[in-house]
């Protein structure tokens, strides 16, 4: 009877894989935390990993770029999901904490304004009307279309935008208002994008902003925005192709993992990252980011593959970068 719960054990321990955990243990787990944008990217990802490799969990929470940093940057998670480049209080968390890390780019994104369908009043806008009504100052005073265009109409301006723990939050603000986290605090505020979508779908006086895989899969209920740099210049509409060709800059932005380099040495975590760096192109299409060039791809493993740990904006602008950049740059911790 003890032999052959012995050999039952063994079996069990050769169908768990390579990355079985010592006996009592459980799976081993793959901690990722972050982004609400990247979300749906990071759970096919782990999806299509965890059929591969079944002695393996893999765990998506979805705290925003912000709280998933936190997390990070305590040792909390393995990986971190981001919206927007790791920012110099994060950096300086990590290294107090003596915790080195990988910053990959894994997709492109765009920020989309949106509006609701009917709303064909406002054919385009510039990001200097985008500021208008966002800035700080806006607060309890531009309340109505008419403040910013009277040929917009003389009706109320209902604003619904990411929550403060967001990527999307910080990078809007920075990009729109010359300064992160700078924003009027009177809208309709949310982390979970599905509650902006159903607020901005059934608001005829709505103006909202989200990522654009979030537009694309609600785009038969709401109104993308074209956006002009400046008054004069063409406005562009956010499409994959004006993304990756740096048209629709700078509201469009890369999509991060930040992994942790002392987990990256687990076996399980080192397999995660390639697979998702070898197939999250393919993935990121299906659940409509927008994936990176097969070259793109390429260099970041080399990147990885040649231990380059850091982020390349430190001291540089965390807006408005080009994927050459992204790729071309060295990182610096």
């Amino acid at each position: 009877m003890v032999k052959n719960l012995f050999v039952l054990g063994l079996v069990i321990l050769t169908a768990l894989g390579p990355y079985c955990a010592p006996a009592g243990s459980g799976y081993p787990v793959i901690r990722v935390d972050g982004s609400s944008t990247v979300y749906p990217l990071a759970e096919a990802v782990a999806e299509e990993f965890q059929l591969q490799h079944p002695g393996v969990r893999v765990t998506i929470g979805v705290s925003g770029t912000g709280g998933g940093m936190k997390k990070f940057c305590r040792g909390e998670t393995d990986i971190a999901t981001a919206s927007r480049p790791i920012a110099a209080s994060e950096r300086e968390a990590c290294r107090q904490a003596g915790l080195a890390y990988y910053e990959l780019p894994v997709a492109m994104d765009a920020i989309v304004v949106v509006t609701h369908p009917q709303n064909t009043q406002v054919a385009a806008m510039t990001l200097d009307e985008l500021r208008r009504i966002w800035a700080p100052e806006a607060q309890g005073v531009i309340r109505r279309w008419s403040r910013i265009n009277p040929a917009w109409g003389d009706r109320p301006l209902n604003l619904y935008g990411a929550g403060t723990d967001s990527g999307t939050f910080d990078y809007f603000t920075e990009v729109v208002n010359g300064k992160a986290r700078a924003s009027r605090g009177d809208y309709m505020a949310s982390e979970d994008d599905n509650i902006l979508v159903q607020g901005i779908a059934g608001d005829p006086n709505a103006l909202g902003y989200f990522g654009f895989d979030i537009y694309y899969e609600n785009r038969d209920k709401l109104r993308a925005v074209p956006i002009a740099r400046a008054a004069g210049q063409p406005p562009v509409t956010p499409t994959v192709e004006t993304i990756l060709s740096g048209e629709y800059a700078p509201l469009a932005r890369p999509l991060f993992i930040y992994v942790n380099a002392q987990a990256l040495a687990r076996p399980e975590v080192a397999d995660f990252v390639h697979f998702w760096l070898e197939q999250g192109g393919r993935l990121a299409d299906e659940v409509h980011c927008v994936p990176l060039p097969p070259e793109a791809y390429a260099a970041i493993r080399g990147h990885l593959n040649n231990r380059r740990v850091g982020t390349i904006f430190h001291g540089r602008p965390a807006v408005a970068v080009s994927l050459s950049d992204l790729l071309n740059l060295p990182a610096a911790l």
